[in-house]
């Protein structure tokens, strides 16, 4: 008797008759793409129900369509990134939640159409605005006011602190995010932290934060404490906690678009699961595909590109521990954000005794400290973009 068992089939043998084991090879392969197929469809759902959706904002936007901004030029967005000081739920480990809360950060987040980068303003919580009337919590209608611009979010949530940052700029909000300090904190673990130069020993128990002099890198928890903190670091203002924040996300998108967190699936899941946990948006960026879209789009850009500043303003002449814009400084960097024109971003020189930042001496035909240094030309050549004092995620915090 002949064994033909391991015997391949002729071109012309029936289906039927191939070898058992060939059948099951291909049954086996079959279902290991299926099971592939099913598991990042399961992945990709779950990612994609994480993320919460602000109908509410949108509702209440469209009642004021007709007040609000005209649109950036085609292929360019403002998105508005806010930072809750909430202590709800996981966050109610930083303090008791009074039944409000307030923007402890406000970033617009300007994307240009014309391949100028990206260009991130940040809006001090303190800075006396106009409030428009605003639909509350409880349904009511809250007076216009002018107050310190963090009201907004108390009184009407996302919604008014849009409707307030568009009359103040002038600018029109594409969309918003909103995260939480829980949210942030798992941002940063899942990127395997954050390296950062802290410039003396902090030990700051309101913050939760201990630290040596030097470069080290920050897990979650310390990484909050570093941007939060205020008395602790520096000349304790507000100023000084902006520079840091904006240090901190540029090295923040520096780890970003490294190749060992976007490009390394092990790596990029916890940070899209931290990311869609953490964030509330509008029905424009709710969906895992649109912030995908949106990382991409952000990643192409070059890092020198990508430049963080805060609207000039000085202290308010009635009370010093509030601010209010500069002008005609302000207005002029509004504008060019409206027109999606360049706007120029220089470093600070370095530090003082104190640990606060020394913005650049300006030239002899520039603007008044913290607003634009450059001048119009006078000879019928173009004029420069204003330049205004930060940083960009190139530029490291540690030397």
């Amino acid at each position: 008797m002949t064994d033909t068992a391991g015997t391949p089939p002729g071109p012309d043998a029936p289906a039927g008759r191939r070898p058992a084991w060939l059948r099951w090879a291909a049954l086996g392969a079959s279902l290991v793409v299926l099971a592939a197929a099913g598991t990042g469809w399961w992945l990709y759902r779950k990612l994609d129900s994480n993320i919460t959706t602000d109908t509410r904002a949108l509702a209440e936007l469209k009642r004021y369509e007709r007040e609000r901004p005209a649109p950036v030029p085609r292929g360019g967005r403002n998105i508005l990134l806010i930072g809750s000081d909430s202590r709800a739920g996981e966050n109610a480990e930083y303090g008791r939640d009074q039944g409000t809360q307030r923007s402890d950060t406000t970033i617009l987040l300007h994307l240009s159409a014309r391949g100028h980068g990206v260009t991130a303003v940040s809006i001090p919580r303190d800075l006396m605005v106009d409030v428009p009337g605003c639909r509350t919590s409880g349904g009511g209608r809250s007076a216009p006011r002018f107050a310190q611009f963090n009201l907004a979010f108390q009184i009407g949530g996302t919604a008014c602190t849009i409707r307030t940052v568009e009359k103040l700029t002038d600018i029109r909000v594409d969309h918003h995010m909103v995260i939480d300090f829980h949210g942030f904190k798992d941002m940063v673990n899942a990127v395997g932290g954050v390296r950062v130069c802290v410039r003396e020993p902090v030990d700051d128990p309101d913050a939760k934060l201990k630290l040596r002099a030097g470069p080290q890198t920050l897990d979650g928890e310390e990484a909050l404490g570093f941007v939060r903190a205020r008395k602790s670091l520096g000349d304790g203002s507000d100023t000084e906690r902006m520079n840091r924040q904006q240090e901190f996300l540029g090295a923040l998108v520096t780890k970003m678009q490294s190749n060992g967190v976007l490009l390394n699936p092990t790596r990029l899941y916890p940070v899209l699961d931290a990311a869609t946990r953490s964030l509330t948006t509008d029905p424009g960026l709710d969906s895992l595909k649109d912030l995908y879209d949106l990382a991409r789009r952000l990643r192409s850009v070059p890092t020198e590109k990508v430049q963080f500043l805060t609207v000039p303003r000085k202290p308010y002449r009635a009370d010093p521990n509030r601010d209010e814009l500069v002008q005609p400084d302000a207005q002029r960097l509004f504008k060019r954000l409206r027109a999606d024109s360049p706007v120029a971003v220089v470093p600070t020189t370095g530090r003082d005794g104190d640990g606060t930042t020394s913005p650049p001496k300006p030239p002899p035909t520039g603007g008044p400290t913290g607003g634009p240094t450059g001048a119009p030309g006078e000879s019928g050549s173009p004029s420069p973009a204003p330049t205004y004092t930060g940083t960009n995620a190139a530029v490291s915090a540690c030397p």
